[in-house]
């Protein structure tokens, strides 16, 4: 006898608020270190202008520095949204 198998897809509100809660941990996950590279980037770009130095590679090296001390400090937080969102991801697939 052959077990019948109950495979019960998902519903397009189901669908639609995966997508969302997708785009919104990414907007969660990106924001801060593109927070930080803009506000440097800014303040470097205003103290060039202040100060008449055109240099155009000026920009980089501070922006890099603080987007690498970003990452660190904010690369635990964004590991525990992440991770938190699979687990919960995890229990809508194995709980059906």
């Amino acid at each position: 006898m052959i077990a019948s198998v109950n495979l019960m897809a998902m519903s397009d509100a189901e669908i639609i608020e995966m997508a969302q809660q997708s785009l919104m941990i990414c907007i969660q996950l990106g924001a801060p270190i593109l927070l930080v590279g803009l506000l440097v980037g800014v303040s470097v770009a205003l103290i060039q202008a202040l100060t008449q130095v055109q240099e155009i590679t000026l920009v980089f090296v501070p922006k890099i520095m603080a987007i690498f001390l970003a990452l660190f400090f904010f690369l635990p937080i964004m590991m525990h949204t992440l991770i938190a969102f699979t687990q919960g991801l995890a229990e809508k697939i194995v709980g059906g």
